[in-house]
Order: C-alpha cells, then sequence, then structure tokens
C-alpha cells in the first residue's frame, strides 16, 4: 500500500524545521560578520582623519592611532619614536597656533621657555610650554629631559603631560591646565593665602609626588630643581610637581650614579650643596630642596628676604636658632601661626631641618618623609644643618658666599616657567 498524503506531508514538516533552524543560524552570522567588517572600516576611516587632523587627548587614548610623520632631525628620531609609545601624543607647530589662538594669552616666563594658555577642541584646558632656543643643543637636551621623564609617569601629584611638539622651528610640551597657578604665588602674595590644614595636604602630596619620582616609577627620575614655582595647584589646591626641563633618568637596577658637582644646575636658594660644590650629587638634592620648600611653607615668607632685619634676613638659619633655643612659640607667633596649627608647624619645620643636613646620606629618602608628615614614623634629632659653615673653612667659604650673593636671585629665578591661572 502507498504512503497516505497525511504521512507525506508530516514527513516533508518535520524536515523543514532543520533547515529553517540552519537558515536562520547562518543569516545570523552573516549579519554578525559584516557588522565587523563594518566596525573594522569606521575603525580604519577614524583613524586616517585623525592622523591627518589634530589629535585630541581624551583619557587613555592610545598614541598607536598617531602615526607620526617623519622629521629628519637625527638622532631625535629614535627617541621621539620610543616616546610615542608611553601615551603622549605629537602635535604639529600648527597644531599649537590652534591650541593657544596663536599664543595670545602668556601664563609666564623663564631661563628656558614661555608657557602659553591653550585649549584642545573638546574644551581641555591645557598650558603649552615652549622651550627657548630650539635650535640648540641645550634646548634639544632639556626637551629630552622634560618630555623623556614625565612621559614616562602616571601619578596624581605630577602634572599630567598631553603630549608634544618637536619641529625644526618649534619644541614644546603640553601640559594639563592648572587652575590655581603655582605656589608661590600664593606663599608671598598676601592676599592669596593658603589655610594651614590646606598647606599642611600640599606639603605631603608634594613629597609623595617626589617620592614617586624616586621610589616607585619603573625608571628613579631625579628632578633637580624642586621650589615653589614648580608646585603646581589644581582647583582644589592638589598639588602637582611639575617643570622636569633639568630631570635625569637613572637606572632602577644599577646605584645612582654620582656625578662631581652639578654645575649650578638647580635654582639658588632651594638647590643642595652639593650642586655648586665639587661633590657627589644624587637624588638626596631633592631631599634637600623640598626641605627649603617646607620652610618657605612655614614662614609664608622667602627662606632669603633682605628687607627683614639682619637676623631674620636668612630665614632657615634664624628657624634653627629659635628650633635650637627652645623658642619656637615665638617663632611661629612671629611667622603669625595661630595655636590650633602649630603642631602641624612644628611637625613640618623638625622635617625640614631633617631634609636639609648638610651631608646627603644623613638626610632621609622620600618614602620617610612621606611617613614623617603623615604622622607614621618619628623624626629623628637633627644635627645643626648649617655646623659645617663654622667648621670646614674651604667649603663653607664658597657656600656662604654663594648663599649670601645667590639667594636674592631666587626672587627672580623662583618664578621660572610658572604656570598661573588666567585670572593672575
Amino acid at each position: 500500500m502507498s504512503n497516505s498524503p497525511s504521512n507525506s506531508s508530516s514527513s516533508s514538516n518535520r524536515l523543514s524545521v532543520p533547515v529553517i533552524i540552519t537558515i536562520v543560524v547562518l543569516c545570523g552570522i552573516v549579519q554578525i560578520v559584516v557588522v565587523i567588517l563594518i566596525i573594522r572600516c569606521v575603525q580604519k576611516i577614524i583613524r586616517s582623519s585623525a592622523n591627518s587632523r589634530v589629535m585630541t587627548p581624551s583619557g587613555s587614548t592610545p598614541s598607536s592611532m598617531y602615526k607620526e610623520s617623519r622629521i629628519e632631525m637625527e638622532p631625535m628620531e629614535e627617541f621621539l619614536h620610543n616616546l610615542l609609545k608611553d601615551k603622549p601624543l605629537r602635535f604639529t607647530p600648527q597644531n599649537l597656533v590652534d591650541f593657544t589662538q596663536n599664543y595670545v594669552e602668556k601664563l609666564g616666563s623663564g631661563g628656558n621657555g614661555a608657557v602659553y594658555k591653550g585649549q584642545f577642541p573638546d574644551g581641555t584646558q591645557v598650558a603649552v610650554k615652549v622651550l627657548h632656543g630650539t635650535s640648540s643643543k641645550k634646548a634639544e637636551e632639556q626637551f629630552m629631559a622634560e618630555v623623556g621623564t614625565i612621559g614616562r609617569t602616571c601619578h596624581i601629584n605630577l602634572v599630567k603631560l598631553y603630549g608634544f611638539c618637536f619641529d625644526t622651528t618649534v619644541k614644546a610640551v603640553v601640559y594639563e591646565f592648572m587652575e590655581n597657578g603655582s605656589l608661590d604665588q600664593h606663599l608671598f602674595d598676601p592676599k592669596r593665602r593658603i589655610e594651614w590644614a590646606k598647606l599642611y595636604e600640599i606639603a605631603t602630596g608634594t613629597a609623595k609626588g617626589i617620592r614617586y619620582l624616586h621610589q616607585e616609577c619603573q625608571h628613579k627620575i631625579v628632578h633637580y630643581d624642586i621650589k615653589p614655582a614648580n608646585i603646581l595647584l589644581t582647583a582644589d589646591f592638589l598639588p602637582k610637581v611639575a617643570d622636569f626641563g633639568l630631570a635625569k633618568l637613572c637606572d632602577r637596577q644599577k646605584k645612582a650614579k654620582p656625578t662631581g658637582g652639578g654645575g649650578g644646575r638647580g635654582t639658588p636658594g632651594y638647590a643642595a650643596p652639593e650642586m655648586w660644590l665639587p661633590l657627589p650629587v644624587t637624588h638626596k638634592c631633592d631631599v634637600y630642596s623640598f626641605g627649603m620648600l617646607l620652610l618657605e611653607m612655614l614662614g609664608k615668607r622667602r627662606n632669603y628676604d633682605a628687607k627683614q632685619v639682619e637676623s631674620r634676613e636668612w630665614f632657615p638659619m634664624w628657624v634653627w636658632r629659635k628650633y635650637e633655643q627652645g623658642e619656637m612659640e615665638s617663632m611661629m607667633s612671629a611667622c603669625g601661626i595661630e595655636e590650633e596649627d602649630r603642631d602641624k608647624a612644628e611637625r613640618m619645620c623638625r622635617v625640614a631641618f631633617s631634609c636639609i643636613q648638610y651631608q646627603p646620606e644623613s638626610r632621609p629618602d622620600m618614602n620617610c618623609v612621606v611617613k614623617m608628615l603623615e604622622w607614621k614614623q618619628q623624626i629623628p634629632a637633627a644635627d645643626n644643618p648649617f655646623e659645617h659653615m663654622n667648621t670646614d673653612s674651604s667649603s663653607s667659604a664658597l657656600w656662604s658666599s654663594i648663599t649670601s650673593t645667590t639667594f636674592s636671585s631666587s626672587r627672580e629665578t623662583g618664578k621660572d616657567d610658572t604656570v598661573v591661572s588666567s585670572s593672575s
């Protein structure tokens, strides 16, 4: 007997279900593949257009999207090629003109560059530092120091580098903009004083930034120029260490390689004795400079002030004498420090004396400095940091000459490369 029509129809239906499922799955796969291809095509178009336009940083934009244009300036090309792997973007001179509206707003200037306020197309405010003498070997070295060091760092207390420009006519770095300018503007201007609690936070945050440079980043970095002008402040007065024009990278796997004398590197009034004398120079020079910075924060005045009476002309020496004589209360009263702030002020003072010891090996490392400021470690009794000025006739004569004749110059150089707010 032949199969009935109903059995034939049922068998056909059973066969069609798998076929339909297979077709649906295949169609879905095809659609997914098409979508992926479209996305990849769009990404290629975006990358291509991004390379031909201004590149605006947004969060963690990978620098691999940027195809650097070839600049025939050896031996810098290998340095720049390696640098681009570490995220900073490479801008053209025209980009900088666009960012700054042809350098219309100058924020500050110093011995190694001028700083201008700028803005990316997305509204992000930036500071553009253009190095002086762009064709000189010194400018090239400053560029490599500044970009090559900060480009490898990432810390909340270090200024963020967005990118750089290296061209035959322009060498510049592009940083985040700091709304409250530099610390020196607030310390030395009676109209812009910071309350003590916030000042202590700034000191601790600055110490953490330097600690990162010395002990936490991939390569040890010696800044060489710690001073109030190089501590920038956000809108919330968060401190960020800036201006790496003199910085040096050191191999963390090896001991710091000391160099004989600093060759006048750094700023008078903040530079450690070994920076000006024929002595080995290590990362401890930054510790000394930080100690001098703490003393200026303590007094809210420059360490050297010729307008003061002779005994208080050089603030660090005067404070040490008061400390040695047990007259800290009178010293703090003279500095206008209120009763509720005196515990912090005394701690800051004692940490400063530990930092400015004449012998580098007698100074603490920055990790210990942070712990002392955070009340997590006791502060050791400090020796007289100025004793060498009486006992070591050869070095004291030179050092006394330096302190007496060049401290005043820090009043001019102290504002070197300051990034200030637009309201200043």
